[in-house]
């Protein structure tokens, strides 16, 4: 803050900016901090760095010898800690002048790392609750210096003034608030003790919160970070972290993995989440920098595949940015982000080795995170692809137990070409997994690597039409009037008709048709249209010859049978569009606008056709 009038400067001399104190508060309202909350947490880290300066200068004190105390009875707002103090000078240096930290004075700045707050701005965040910050400290670095009072109010103006010993006999600082009745949501007693415990829960100095009723002083922090506990036994660790994971984030962990960097003095736990989460989905994790609640939602800490734990953290040597409210991008973070990765990767390498059940478990809910893991992590492809489940034409099942089923294992581009061919490979013996999915073709393809006995290949057209047994000469013979008929009738698909017998036989045909021979055939249509242009040119270029698609006629199924005796050509060009139409429903790809219409036109001349001769 500065004085709200400043001398005139003689011309051509430096200026002093001035400052607006009404609209900084708001700037800081509305873009720095997230909600007016935060003022009690900014009170709480200052009484934190100046417990640590105060420490600095007595290291031999007892633990737990200096503290913060809280007060709120609905009137006032009241924190008062033990730390380290200010004097006069300090007040006049520190307080009165926005951006100016004491934790930037010589004396500490090789200590800088020790303390929360960086910025010196904090301090302000009162403003958002209160129109009137009244502070009384008396210095521990200058023990005969009096007591001192300051009153810093929203206009910019303050006033400070020297107190005799005994309004503060004890060296720290008392900061009191007067709430605004528009604050009232954030300065009730009930609401600020629960403040006090959000933000403070692990801060490793002693806080206590007195509602003003005369009853005792509630601690806030009464136990350390469950990760720093003694338990009787391991499993009264795992009990206790999966309980706290609970409490923090409202379910139950599926495991819990301890979290030490020793030298960035990280510790902590993730929770590995019970149900799958999209691999779209983010969640932040629960960070606190030197006991001090950050974040509930901070990014970055972990990389983009770990989205099946989330975390409880605190950390010595983390950034904050300005707000508070979230991590700095440096550096550091980016090394703990890579060591953290590490632990996760042991845990799941140490469930694989001790803990079949739980890596069931484990890879049932979250196999979607695993295979983008394993996709560029060697060790974690040599581990659990055996073990990570695929859709397949034996049913759901890992690739160990596919893998010892079938020595060649066919693997589809997408889940369309899996559908349609799914029932008739199965039936033919052929082991067929969907490579549709995210991450599966690619995984399938480094089955060898693990399993050296294993064949993969692409699945084709021709490789299932290979498997499907031929019809006698006579029998095609027979039929060749009608497939002719097809063959005219569905031309407009660029589809040709084949007669084959298969299983199952209530299949009555299956249609062979991959999404980049259509793609080809679109581009082929186009270079068509466009003889002579610009586009043409181009699409003429790009052109390749297209593959058509393959309507496969069961000769097994009753109804194939009796459609190939068909000799009236309207009726046999009908019956095979309606087959086509069933066949193209069953692949359960989209249907183009000219298929919709051939489905409800078949289906309606059928009707007709058995009406009439039926009348």
């Amino acid at each position: 803050m500065t004085l709200p009038h400043t001398p005139a400067s003689p011309a051509g001399a430096d200026r002093t900016f001035q400052v607006d104190l009404r609209g900084l508060v708001d700037l800081l309202s509305h873009h720095l901090y997230s909600s007016p909350r935060v003022y009690l947490r900014e009170l709480l880290q200052n009484a934190v760095d100046a417990l640590t300066a105060r420490h600095g200068l007595e290291p031999g004190a007892a633990a737990g010898a200096f503290g913060i105390r809280l007060y709120a009875d609905g009137s006032v707002v009241r924190v008062e800690d033990d730390g380290v103090g200010l004097t006069e000078a300090d007040v006049h240096t520190f307080l009165a002048t926005i951006g100016r930290s004491s934790k930037r004075a010589d004396q500490v700045a090789e200590q800088r790392a020790d303390f929360i707050g960086q910025f010196g701005i904090g301090l302000l965040s009162c403003f958002l609750v209160a129109d009137e910050i009244h502070v009384v400290s008396r210095s521990a670095r200058t023990p005969d210096a009096p007591a001192v009072e300051w009153r810093g109010r929203g206009d910019g103006s303050y006033t400070v003034r020297a107190l005799p010993a005994a309004a503060r006999p004890r060296p720290g600082t008392t900061v009191t608030l007067t709430p605004r009745a528009d604050a009232a949501e954030w300065t009730r007693p009930v609401e600020v003790q629960a403040l006090a415990r959000h933000f403070g829960s692990l801060l490793r100095h002693p806080v206590t919160f007195d509602d003003g009723t005369g009853g005792p002083a509630a601690p806030v922090n009464p136990e350390p970070a469950p990760w720093a506990r003694t338990y009787p036994t391991p499993g009264a660790r795992s009990r206790a972290l999966a309980a706290y994971g609970e409490e923090v984030f409202g379910f139950t962990p599926l495991d819990t993995i301890d979290l030490d960097l020793p030298a960035v003095g990280l510790k902590g736990i993730a929770c590995v989440l019970p149900e799958a989460v999209p691999a779209g989905r983010r969640h932040g994790h629960r960070v606190h920098v030197k006991g001090m609640l950050l974040s509930e939602q901070a990014e970055g800490i972990l990389p983009e595949w770990a989205f099946f734990v989330r975390c409880v953290l605190d950390a010595e040597s983390l950034r904050p940015t300005a707000s508070r409210e979230s991590l700095y991008e440096d550096d550091t973070l980016a090394a703990v982000r890579d060591a953290l990765a590490e632990r996760l990767r042991a845990w799941i390498a140490r469930t694989a080795a001790s803990d079949p059940e739980l890596l069931g478990r484990f890879l049932q809910t979250h196999h979607l995170a695993v295979k983008s893991l394993a996709v560029h992590d060697d060790e974690i492809l040599r581990m659990l692809l055996p073990w990570l489940p695929f859709e397949t034409t034996d049913g759901h099942a890992t690739l160990d137990e596919f893998a010892r089923a079938h020595r060649t294992v066919l693997v589809t581009s997408s889940v369309e070409e899996f559908r349609q061919v799914a029932a008739i490979a199965g039936a033919a013996g052929l082991g067929v997994v969907n490579g549709g999915y995210t991450y599966d073709r690619e995984l399938v393809h480094r089955l060898p690597e693990i399993r050296p006995e294993v064949a993969v290949a692409d699945l084709d057209p021709g490789t299932l039409t290979a498997h499907l047994d031929p019809v006698d000469r006579e029998t095609e013979l027979a039929a060749a009037a009608y497939l002719a008929q097809a063959r005219d009738a569905l031309a407009v698909f660029d589809c040709d008709v084949a007669l084959r017998t298969f299983q199952p036989a209530s299949a009555p045909a299956l249609l062979l048709d991959s999404r980049e021979a259509r793609h080809e055939r679109t581009r082929s249509q186009l270079a068509r249209e466009q003889q002579g242009g610009v586009w043409g040119d181009i699409l003429g270029h790009l052109r390749q010859e297209a593959p058509r698609a393959q309507l496969i006629l069961n000769q097994l199924n009753p109804l194939v049978r009796t459609a190939v005796t068909i000799d009236e050509p309207e009726l046999a060009r009908t019956s095979a569009e309606a087959l086509y139409g069933q066949a193209a429903m069953l692949s359960r790809r989209p249907l183009r606008p000219a298929e919709s219409s051939l489905i409800n036109r078949s289906f309606l001349d059928l009707l007709a056709h058995a009406l009439r001769k039926d009348s």
